[in-house]
Formats: C-alpha cells, structure tokens, sequence
C-alpha cells in the first residue's frame, strides 16, 4: 500500500509538471474587483479529507476561493492538493516541494500534520513564502514559514457554556479526533466554558486516535458514531465533536439517540446532511478561511510575516453559530462571556 501512495504522489509530480509547461502560455490573470489582477500563484496543501469535508479543509478552501475571487488570481495559478490517510512525512515533504519547484509562491500547508515535512522542505526554499495552519513555532519555524494559529480554547469556552446552559442533563460530551495539544485546547476551553454555567457538570471525554495511528481518528465517521453512542448511552443530552471528518458520525449517532451535539470549525447546521442538521444547535467557528486569505493578501502586497499569526476571538478567529436558532435563547449569556474574553476578565485555559 505505501508504495501505491509513493507512485501517487509521483503521478502528482508528474500531473503538476505538465501543467507547468502549459503554463508557457499563461492565460492572463481574471481582474478583480476594480479591475485589479494578481500573478500570484497560490499552492494549498490539504490536510485528510481535503475540499468537502465540510469542516476543518472547507474552511480553508472558502478563504481560497475568497482570494481567487477578490484579489484577481487566474484559475490557473492556484493548485490545490490534498493529504491522504495514512501518508508519510516524506509523501507530505514530496506534496510540498513539487509545489514550490512549479513556482507556487505562496504555499499554505493546512493542518499541524504537515509541520515535520515542512521543516526540511522551507529551508531548500528561502525565496519561497510558506504558511501552515495549526502549526506553533516549537512545532516548525523559519524565516520564511508564517505559522496560522487560533485560540480555539475561546471559541470552545462558548460552546461549551452553550451545552451547559441547554444540557437538561447536567452531562454533556467532547469527541476529539486525536489525543494532540492541539485538540486539548478545545477540551480544556469546552469544559471550562460549561463549568463556567455549571460547576458541577458531568462530562465526558474521548479521543477518536493516537499520532502513532497518524491521527485516523479526523476521518473515521464510524469511529465517531460509535464513541458518541457510548457518551449518549452513558446519560450525556449534548457532544462536541472537534474530529473533523468524523463528525458527521457524531451528528448521526445524535440523530439515533434523540440527543443534540455541536459541531466544529465551521457552521456544520449549514453544510450537514439535511437528515441530521436539526440535532446541531451551534458549532464552534474557527476562520481558517480568514487565516487564508490574509495570508495571501499580505503576500501579494509585500508583506509576508514570518511566525506567529494569532487569530483570537477578539480578532475574530474564532466564534459559535447561531444558525437553526437553537441557541437563540441563550445567546445574551454567551455574548457576555465573549466580551469578558475579549476583554481580558476570563483567561481560558488551553489545556
């Protein structure tokens, strides 16, 4: 199986260098908004389940799409690959420079996964700007490497007053997709968020994966119904899911139950199967796509920024959902504790 991955990634090389070629007569870029157009080339390295996963990669597709549109980047110029389960840090290093050798400038890798292939392949390209989401600079750094990080203990802090608040249980639930200090903060922000509504609240917790199992745990929707059913079955009325492509299996096992649930990184009320949607009530926003396009932005007016770019709740990096107006009820409450956040008068954990 790996060698199949191998010859792969090759045919993507391969895929890429004709398009390389083509790229000899190059359309002229499509203007913008005021005529403007951009020559820019953009590469987007996808995390597992890349567009339409309606999550964690959706999101950054839309600021993708967002840069196309709004800063005149021919379709040409921008190449979009994605991540496949079970891949090597040398099949994700091979993703990355076959981007960088086509003359994608910048390259934005999507996801903490790609931290150790982009920490050999950044320095081979010092020309090259580089940006990677989820990634701290203790994971990869360099001059040339812009490290996209969000507060996503904030945003779960509201969610999760948000589960206590509507819990009629007292017991609600976290599904984490892999056990990584990434998804912790999400953990830690939810239950200090319900504990901040109900001190004694039961909760919960279980991770779907192990970065010894390659964090499979983000794209295995039968995983995460069956670890949703036994927090359901265990007496929990509401689960927060940050799993990624798993989720959709959380959002079913809700369906099953009678239960409710919570999803992650984008409005998943707006992009869930029409069976299941009635069971969100809110999600916890993180605005990769807004990570994206600044990126890029910044890049096309000269003004790369190496390390960290943090996108907090007070930057609007993250936030909840309101759509089904589930929460509707409760939302004057969690307004109140956005602002405390905001404000500097709660400090949410992280772990």
């Amino acid at each position: 199986m790996r060698r199949v991955r191998g010859m792969a990634v090759g045919a993507v090389v391969l895929a890429l260098a004709g398009m390389s070629l083509a790229a000899c007569s190059k359309k002229e870029s499509t203007p913008g908004p005021g005529g403007a157009k951009s020559n820019l080339k953009v590469g987007l390295a996808y995390d597992i389940g890349g567009r339409g996963d309606r999550s964690f990669n959706d999101s950054a597709a839309t600021g993708l799409d967002k840069v196309k549109g709004e800063l005149g980047i021919a379709a040409d110029n921008v190449k979009e690959l994605s991540a496949v389960q079970g891949e090597t840090d040398k099949e994700r290093a091979d993703r990355l420079t076959a981007l960088a050798d086509l003359g994608f400038n910048p390259i934005i890798a999507v996801g903490f996964a790609y931290a150790p292939a982009l920490k050999t392949v950044a320095p081979k390209y010092p020309n090259v700007h580089f940006a990677i989401v989820d990634a701290t600079t203790f994971d990869v750094s360099g001059p040339n490497v812009a490290n996209l990080t969000f507060a996503e203990e904030q945003g779960s802090f509201l969610v999760g007053a948000a589960a206590a608040l509507k819990s009629k249980a007292g017991h609600i639930g976290f599904i984490g997709g892999c056990d990584v200090p990434l998804i912790h903060k999400f953990a830690a922000g939810y239950a200090a968020g319900a504990k901040a509504v109900n001190p004694s609240i039961k909760i919960e917790s279980k991770y779907l994966s192990t970065p010894q199992q390659a964090c499979s745990g983000f794209s295995d929707p039968g995983a995460g119904k069956e670890a949703a059913k036994g927090q359901y079955d265990a007496g929990a009325d509401i689960v927060y899911q940050a799993a990624g492509g798993s989720g959709p299996g959380v959002f079913t096992a809700a369906k099953d139950a009678g239960k409710q649930a919570i999803g992650v990184d984008s409005d998943q009320y707006q992009t869930a199967d029409a069976a299941v949607k009635d069971v969100i009530i809110t999600s916890m926003i993180k605005h990769v796509d807004v990570a994206v396009y600044e990126f890029v932005e910044q890049a096309a007016a000269g003004r790369f920024t190496a390390g960290t770019n943090q996108f907090d709740l007070k930057a609007g990096g993250v936030d909840y959902a309101t759509s089904g107006g589930k929460i509707d009820d409760v939302k004057t409450k969690l307004d109140g504790y956005r602002t405390q956040i905001s404000d500097g008068k709660i400090t949410v954990p992280t772990s």
